[in-house]
């Protein structure tokens, strides 16, 4: 058969010496410590910004600072890898995102710490992909599903817990340990990559061919990738095209990246190889992703943020809500990695997209302002459960079709599109919050007019409630609108976020749809060969 002296190559040369499970521990393992940086982070601004004596909208750069150079690296560590080695890229990633963890945490201005955080997003922007490369020449395509499921525990559990432990340690400890935890992980992270890791034979005998530089290529990535994830960050908060600012920064993203693609498709020698969506399957496999990560981090904004602004929970009570899901999200990997080597990718994926809709829809039904700590925790469990069902066999079908050498390429790219997804769905909900709870408050505010006499005889029945208590008639009126006022934002807001799950609702409807484009596999026939 034509295909089979290639398939030695796309493992690596020690798979017979070492367990490739342990393997997938090690390299999952400095993934999960690089996701987790990318939402560590935000609990504890408030405290950064008062230790350093910046302003909250300037420590919000501690996060786009990292997001920006992450994503700039994750599209082109194919590219660096023909340079360096995996292995070797690998390990110099490790040391970069460790060392730069340090100086984050020893940080003594602003300034310094938005520095050392561009180091950091550039270390981890090749972490997540070679992780994911190395699990796809490790393990033969029949058994790449449960490979993957170790490696989803990176992707989308880190981020879910993120949160919960950063907010647990910047209380307990300081902020600077966020950074600091990163120390021994990254320590151990390199010696067991160095003892167990080797480059499979087609990497090792193409390392230095790609020495020449392509200056234009990297420079339109940078610039667009970074005025994207830039507009992303603080569009909301600039008003989106109200804002000049935001204006340039969406011409020069739009700008770059089209001639991006462009330049790209006719250079020899690409940086970001994007011919590689001409399979219309690994482009299809690749939407999915993107929407993975726009659906999972929006949902992973909505519900925290919904308990605690609106129903008053500390961040530690909202994070069991939300650890809870990742615990059963941990169970379910394996399972799921095993269903791979069963049933189709598509059909596997298609019953994931199903169940997302339907329970983005019934989030619609059952958020409200009443829902108790239990049902909440049941809801989110129920949002999170789909996804182990899409991230795997989509992982797996991008991989379909694909030669074993693009195996770098094709993680780099998805998991570029995945973290721009992330970075999509987190500005759309929030947009839609902030709109839609302007116009529910809009709405809701025809009702309580003088000449509406149910609202006039509720705010009479308040005020002489608190004037009974000891008030003065003038502070009890005063007091009676506040508190309707205060209900009336309340039910707008949640209004807003019963809106916001109907879209997401929505879109992973669509998504559903199109999970019956990917290609047929048959991993049953799959593993026969692999035995024979």
């Amino acid at each position: 058969m034509p295909n089979q002296p290639s398939a030695p190559e796309s493992g690596p040369p020690a798979s017979t010496v070492v367990n490739p499970w342990l393997i997938a521990v090690v390299v999952s393992l400095a993934a999960f410590m690089e996701v987790l940086d990318t939402s560590i982070a935000n609990v504890a601004l408030p405290h950064i910004a008062g230790d350093l004596g910046a302003s909250t909208d300037e420590s919000t750069w501690v996060l786009t600072s990292y997001l920006v150079s992450n994503a700039i690296i994750l599209p082109v560590s194919g590219w660096f890898v023909g340079i360096f080695g995996r292995k070797r890229f690998f390990m110099l990633c490790i040391v970069i995102f460790t060392v730069s963890s340090l100086l984050c945490g020893v940080a003594w201005s602003l300034g310094f710490l938005l520095f050392a955080r561009i180091l950091q997003g550039a270390g981890g922007g090749g972490l997540q992909p070679l992780a994911q490369a190395i699990l796809a020449d490790t393990f033969p395509p029949e058994k790449r599903g449960l490979a993957f499921s170790l490696y989803g525990v990176t992707a989308i559990v880190a981020p879910s817990i993120g949160p919960t432990l950063g907010g647990w340690i910047t209380d307990n400890y300081s902020w600077r340990w966020i950074f600091y935890i990163n120390l021994p992980v990254g320590i151990l992270a390199l010696l067991l990559v160095y003892r167990l890791v080797e480059d499979p034979a087609y990497i090792s005998r193409n390392v230095g061919k790609f020495l020449r530089v392509d200056y234009i290529g990297f420079g339109l990535l940078a610039l667009g990738v970074g005025a994207l994830q830039i507009l992303l960050d603080k569009g909301q908060e600039d008003d989106w095209f109200g804002s000049n600012f935001i204006i340039a920064l969406t011409v020069i993203a739009a700008t770059c990246l089209v001639s991006l693609v462009i330049y790209e498709w006719r250079h020899n020698e690409p940086i970001v190889d994007v011919r590689l969506f001409k399979n219309g399957n690994f482009a299809a496999a690749n939407m999915m992703m993107f929407m993975v990560g726009a659906i999972s981090f929006a949902s992973t904004v909505l519900m925290p943020q919904f308990l605690q602004t609106l129903l008053g929970y500390t961040a530690q009570k909202a994070g069991i809500v939300m650890s809870a899901a990742a615990v059963v999200l941990l169970i379910e990997l394996p399972f799921v990695g095993q269903l791979t080597t069963r049933f189709q990718a598509r059909y596997l994926i298609a019953f994931g997209w199903l169940a997302l809709t339907s329970t983005m829809y019934l989030s619609t039904q059952r958020i409200d302002l009443q829902i108790s700590f239990a049902s909440a925790t049941w809801l989110r469990i129920l949002q999170y459960v789909p996804l182990g069902f899409i991230f795997i066999p989509s992982s797996t079908a991008a991989y379909n079709g694909i030669p074993g050498e693009k195996n770098n390429a094709v993680a780099g790219l998805v998991n570029f599109m995945r973290n721009i997804g992330s970075s999509v769905g987190t500005s759309v909900v929030t947009t839609l919050l902030a709109r839609r709870s302007q116009l529910h408050q809009v709405r809701l505010t025809e009702h309580t007019s003088s000449l509406n006499h149910n609202f006039q005889n509720a705010i009479a029945l308040t005020a002489k409630e608190l004037a009974q208590s000891g008030m003065s008639w003038a502070d009890a009126q005063r007091h009676a609108l506040a508190r309707f006022y205060a209900g009336l934002q309340a039910q707008a807001t949640s209004l807003a976020y019963i809106d916001t799950y109907f879209v997401l609702a929505c879109a992973a409807a669509l998504m559903f749809l199109l999970s019956f484009t990917l290609r047929k596999n048959n991993p049953r026939a799959a593993a026969k060969v692999a035995v024979h």
